[in-house]
């Protein structure tokens, strides 16, 4: 029982920055934008919250700073797609471009450097009195960083203002139907904004947790494709901040079972069984065409898009 308490504990740690990349990306297509932008703002993030963590040692500054470069990242995609119109796909694509450069010219005389002592603290696990008890969940969620803590109640937080109040439903048919929106008042340009740059400063969260709590050294490409497994499970989450918890940990797990079969001596018929450190690392991935292979298979409404995702918007068209 010990076992699977601390294995689970690892998968909701590994799950954490997955959770934060999907939930900015459920954000940004509820708005009728594709954003493959996530693993760029994500990078942006990380580096962004790394120096100005060892600048200042402040725990809160950090995660301010990840999180406006994150919104900053989406700020470039807002205006070249919604103002310019331009094409989602390809100008996401170049955010992630861009976010990759970024984060490796900033962070290459990071290399090496340690945090504060202040930022380490903050973000230390700690007991959640009483609830740290409960045999299972009390070692997955309440034996953990305030940083993963915050994730699954961000997560809540959203599926109730996406489905309970009048600006998520607002959110909602500007996704849908923009100039039904339009028409009924809603001023879709300003809801698309404040979106995205809400979707790209959970990413930058994302990307803050892992350089400044999960790892906290820099490294190049610190990301390694989590952003791409965000983008993934907004579509598994079918765009439900509820499920990306379930999902976010469920990738997490397939992360951990990878480093955790590194370190297994594995034998058959008295034969050492050496399995490939980099077949191992592929696990989340191929899980994740696998996913998306049935997902797109489903023709329930609820699993669908939003209807007007990835078209620009053009008011004189209405």
């Amino acid at each position: 029982m010990q076992q699977l308490a601390l294995f689970l504990q690892t998968a909701v740690q590994m799950g954490t920055p997955i959770l934060f990349g999907t939930l900015g990306g459920i954000l940004c297509e509820k708005a009728g934008n594709i954003n493959l932008g996530v693993e760029g703002m994500m990078l942006l993030g990380a580096v962004f919250g790394f120096k100005t963590a060892f600048s200042t040692g402040n725990p809160l500054l950090a995660i301010v700073a990840a999180g406006l470069a994150g919104a900053f990242g989406a700020l470039i995609y807002a205006v070249i797609t919604v103002t310019l119109r331009g094409n989602h796909t390809v100008t996401g694509l170049t955010l992630t471009i861009f976010g990759t450069g970024v984060s490796g010219l900033l962070g290459k005389p990071l290399g090496g450097k340690t945090l504060p002592a202040t930022i380490a603290s903050a973000f230390a696990a700690y007991d959640v009195p009483g609830l740290s008890k409960i045999p299972v969940l009390g070692e997955m969620f309440f034996r953990q960083s305030i940083y993963v803590q915050i994730a699954p109640i961000l997560a809540i937080l959203l599926y109730f203002y996406l489905n309970r109040t009048r600006f998520g439903l607002n959110l909602r048919a500007v996704g849908e139907n923009p100039g039904a929106a339009d028409a009924s008042g809603v001023d879709v340009n300003l809801y698309k904004y404040v979106h995205l740059l809400m979707g790209g400063f959970l990413c930058g969260m994302g990307g803050a947790y892992l350089s400044i709590v999960f790892v906290p050294l820099w490294q190049d490409n610190l990301t390694a494709g989590i952003g791409w497994i965000a983008v993934a499970l907004v579509i598994f989450a079918t765009w439900n901040p509820a499920k990306a918890v379930c999902g976010a940990y469920f990738f997490g797990a397939l992360r951990g079972i990878g480093f955790k079969l590194q370190n297994v001596d594995l034998r058959m018929f008295g034969y050492k069984i050496m399995i490939s450190s980099q077949l191992l690392d592929m696990i989340p991935y191929l899980m994740t065409i696998i996913v998306l292979l049935l997902i797109v298979r489903g023709k329930k409404r609820e699993n669908q898009p939003p209807a007007a995702l990835g078209n620009p918007y053009f008011r004189e068209e209405r």
